[in-house]
C-alpha cells in the first residue's frame, strides 16, 4: 500500500493537480453519494430529537418525510464543497478577481445559489413541519379561529422565508448593495403600489377578516347569489365550498365590500312560501285551512313560536295564504326533509276541506247579444285595393 502511494503515476500532475488529488475528490463526492441519505435521516433525527419537547403532537416519520429531501441536496453540496477544496480550484469569493475567466466566476456564484436555494427549502419545510404540529394543537383545542390562523401564518412566514433568501442572494453572490436597493424601492414604491393594488387591497381584507371574524373556517356563508362552506382564508383569496360541490375562489377583498350572511350563526332556518287557493274556496274553508296549519306548525316537534299562518292577498287568479315558519336545524338536508313533511300535511289539509289549488288560467266569458238586436255587417276581406264580392 506504501508503494501504491509512494509511486510516481499518483504524483503525476493534469490542470494543476496530482492524480492523488484527483482521486481523493472522486472519493469524497462517492462517499457522499454512497450515504447522502443516511446521513440525512440520522441529521434529521437529531434535529428531531433535539426539539422533541417542542412538538411532542408531531412524529419522526413527519419529520423526516418533509426534511430528509431538502436535507440530501443541500449535504450532497456540501460534498461537493470539500471536494472541490482538495483540488486547486477557488471556490471562496475572495478568490475572484476582476481578470478572472467567465467560467470560473459563474461556476462558483452558481454554486452559491444552489446552497441558498437549497437553505431557503430546507427552512420551508420546517415551516411545513411547525404549521403541522399547531395544526395538531387546533384540532385538539377544536378552535376555528387557530385552524384559520395556522394555515394562514405559515404561508406568511413560508413568503418572508424566501423574500429573505432573495435578499442574501443578490448581496452575497452578486454583490447588490441590499440597503441601497431597500432604499431605492421607497422611491418607486409609489409606482409599485399602483402596480400591486389589488393585491395589496387583497391582503389588507384579510387581515380585516382575522381581526373582525365575519366568518371561519367551516362556516356556511352567502356572498352574493353564492352560498357555500369556507374551506380556507388565504394572502389574496378566501376558498369555498359551494352547496353544488364546486370549489370557488373568491378575491378577500370581495369578501369584506359585499354584504355577506353567515348562514352557520343562524338559530332556526326560514321557510317562507304562499298557498294560492281557487275563487270558489268559501270563507269557512279559508278559515279551517289556515287555523288547521297554524296549528300544526305550532305543535311540530322541529318548529318555534314565530309561525305564522295568514290569509294576506288576493291576486288576480288566486286567493294567497302565507306560510311562515322557522326550523331549529343548520343542516340543509334535515331542513328539507322537515318541509317536506309540512308541505305534505298543509296539502292534506287543503284536501280535506274539498278547496283546490289555483292555477295562473284567466276565464272569459262570452256574451250573446239581446233578441232584435240589429246584428253588425260582417267585414269583408280586403286584397290589393278591391273588394272581393
Amino acid at each position: 500500500m506504501q508503494e501504491l502511494l509512494n509511486s510516481e503515476w499518483l504524483r503525476q500532475e493534469f490542470l494543476g493537480n496530482t492524480v492523488a488529488e484527483y482521486l481523493t475528490s472522486a472519493a469524497i463526492l462517492l462517499f457522499g453519494l454512497l450515504f447522502n441519505t443516511l446521513l440525512s435521516r440520522m441529521l434529521s433525527g437529531l434535529v428531531y430529537k433535539l426539539g422533541s419537547r417542542f412538538w411532542p403532537e408531531a412524529d419522526l416519520p413527519e419529520f423526516r418525510r418533509l426534511l430528509v429531501q431538502p436535507l440530501e441536496v443541500l449535504l450532497f453540496l456540501v460534498f461537493l464543497y470539500f471536494a472541490f477544496q482538495v483540488l486547486d480550484y477557488p471556490v471562496q469569493p475572495q478568490d475572484l478577481k476582476a481578470g478572472d475567466p467567465f467560467l470560473k466566476t459563474f461556476l462558483l456564484r452558481t454554486y452559491q445559489v444552489f446552497v441558498i436555494v437549497a437553505l431557503t427549502w430546507v427552512l420551508l419545510r420546517f415551516a411545513d413541519f411547525v404549521g403541522l404540529v399547531f395544526q395538531h394543537r387546533t384540532e385538539r383545542a377544536a378552535s376555528k379561529l387557530n385552524e384559520q390562523l395556522v394555515p394562514f401564518f405559515k404561508d406568511f412566514t413560508k413568503v418572508l422565508i424566501v423574500v429573505f433568501s432573495f435578499m442574501a442572494m443578490l448581496g452575497s453572490v452578486f454583490g447588490v448593495n441590499v440597503t441601497g436597493l431597500v432604499a431605492g424601492l421607497g422611491v418607486g414604491g409609489l409606482a409599485v403600489a399602483f402596480a400591486a393594488k389589488e393585491s395589496i387591497e387583497n391582503l389588507l381584507a384579510s387581515f380585516t377578516i382575522f381581526l373582525d371574524k365575519p366568518f371561519m373556517a367551516g362556516d356556511l356563508v352567502q356572498v352574493g347569489e353564492m352560498i357555500g362552506t369556507v374551506e380556507k382564508v388565504g394572502f389574496r383569496s378566501t376558498r369555498i365550498r359551494t352547496l353544488e360541490k364546486s370549489f370557488v375562489t373568491v378575491p378577500n377583498k370581495l369578501m369584506i365590500d359585499k354584504p355577506l350572511d353567515n348562514l352557520t350563526l343562524r338559530t332556526f332556518r326560514r321557510a317562507k312560501f304562499d298557498i294560492r287557493l281557487t275563487y270558489q274556496t268559501t270563507s269557512q274553508q279559508l278559515r279551517d285551512i289556515t287555523r288547521d296549519i297554524q296549528a300544526y306548525i305550532d305543535q311540530h316537534p322541529r318548529t318555534n313560536d314565530d309561525g305564522r299562518v295568514r290569509f294576506l292577498g288576493l291576486s288576480p287568479d288566486a286567493k294567497d295564504v302565507m306560510v311562515l315558519y322557522f326550523v331549529d336545524t343548520m343542516d340543509w338536508f334535515d331542513f328539507i326533509d322537515i318541509k317536506e313533511e309540512i308541505n305534505y300535511r298543509i296539502v292534506e289539509i287543503v284536501e280535506n276541506y274539498g278547496a283546490e289549488f289555483a292555477l295562473p288560467t284567466q276565464r272569459l266569458y262570452l256574451q250573446q247579444p239581446p233578441e232584435g238586436a240589429p246584428q253588425q255587417p260582417a267585414e269583408r276581406p280586403y286584397v290589393g285595393g278591391t273588394d272581393l264580392e
